[in-house]
């Protein structure tokens, strides 16, 4: 099969999937929420090699920007979210959608903005001490929101509910996500074959190196987190509209769960890769539905001993390690003489590219 030929497939089993599955709409479209962030995070964590901890900080912040701005279209925020006001709020239609997106727009935009300010700041640090750095914004974040009443403080934000039929509103939302999936696939595998795509990768084997040979690294990696927080800025405000409610701890800033999820997805799959994330993706969704579907009170335990597994034995990840079995599928020709040694054919990618 040809790789335009495979593209149409998962393509087409991708859009009749909410009508093939429907008892299974919210999974499938969590499922592309799954393969946003962690395509996302590997930009940084795995072509430029930079791990951040704190990625869910974009996706929470989307979540309330867009849900802010799709109350503000409306009403007053501080008396929507004020539970004692005693007021009635309706939402027409119009008002809906254009907050759900518009408001999701200016989440990633916003989210973008954040990552260059934020950016200047944290990437002077290096190894665990960015991870960490980056860990500290969303968690703080998740505390300053906890406490701003005004949007909610711990209590959150209820948006409104879909206007028309609710199984119509899966679909939307399902198909929302498959389209920033699509997007956010498409350009990662356009960007990875640009000279863009090879001064991160530089960045990630040698940055002093790469200085060396003129990159301005800073630029790069500043471009790099904004792309990425673009992305999952809307993603969580697509995500704030579905949930219908939504607080910062929990919801937004969920740093153990979405915050880490995302990581695992990448290693399991093979981080510096352009399919690893998204197969990492697809079988962690699957993995964690089962378990905490049929393991419950042991779904976190299972779920620990997959990350160890994953890190121990498949620290290439699944992508990572067909590759090395299976060199050619990647446009890689092996010596014969010593089986050791590996050469790009003409005209194919650089390490860490679109495969």
């Amino acid at each position: 099969m040809s790789k335009t030929l495979f593209y149409i497939a998962i393509l087409a089993i991708s859009l009749i999937a909410p009508f093939a599955f429907p008892d299974y709409k919210t999974q499938l479209a969590t499922l592309w929420l799954m393969i946003i962030v962690s395509l996302t995070w590997d930009m940084t964590g795995g072509q430029m090699g930079y791990n951040s901890l704190g990625n869910i900080f974009f996706y929470g912040a989307g979540m309330y920007v867009a849900g802010v701005f799709g109350i503000g279209i409306a009403h007053d925020v501080g008396a929507y979210n004020n539970a004692f006001s005693g007021d009635v709020f309706k939402f027409t239609p119009t008002e809906y959608f254009v907050g759900l997106f518009v408001g999701s727009l200016l989440g990633g935009v916003f989210c973008s903005v954040s990552a260059l300010i934020l950016g200047y700041l944290l990437f002077g640090l290096r190894g665990p001490y960015f991870a960490i750095g980056t860990l500290g914004v969303a968690v703080a974040a998740g505390e300053l929101v906890a406490n701003w009443e005004w949007i909610g403080g711990g209590q959150g934000i209820s948006l409104p509910v879909y206007p028309y039929d609710l199984e119509q509103g899966k679909d939307v939302f399902y198909f929302m996500f498959m389209g920033v999936g699509v997007a956010l696939f498409a350009f990662l595998a356009w960007l990875y074959n640009t000279k863009f795509g090879a001064a991160i990768n530089a960045i990630r084997d040698d940055e002093e190196k790469a200085e060396g040979l003129g990159i301005d690294t800073l630029r790069y990696k500043l471009f790099t987190w904004a792309i990425a927080a673009f992305f999952v800025g809307i993603a969580g405000g697509i995500s704030g509209y579905q949930l219908i409610h939504f607080e910062p701890l929990e919801s937004a800033f969920q740093t153990i769960n979405l915050g880490i999820f995302m990581v695992v997805c990448a290693l399991l799959g093979g981080k510096g890769t352009l399919w690893g994330p998204v197969v990492g993706a697809i079988l962690f969704h699957v993995f964690k539905e089962v378990t905490w579907n049929y393991l419950l009170g042991w779904q976190w335990v299972a779920l620990g001993a997959l990350i160890v597994v994953t890190v121990v034995y498949f620290q290439e990840g699944i992508v990572g390690w067909v590759r090395r079995q299976k060199p050619e599928w990647f446009g890689i020709v092996v010596e014969e003489d010593t089986g050791a040694r590996a050469k790009p054919t003409t005209g194919a990618q650089p390490a860490g590219a679109a495969e």
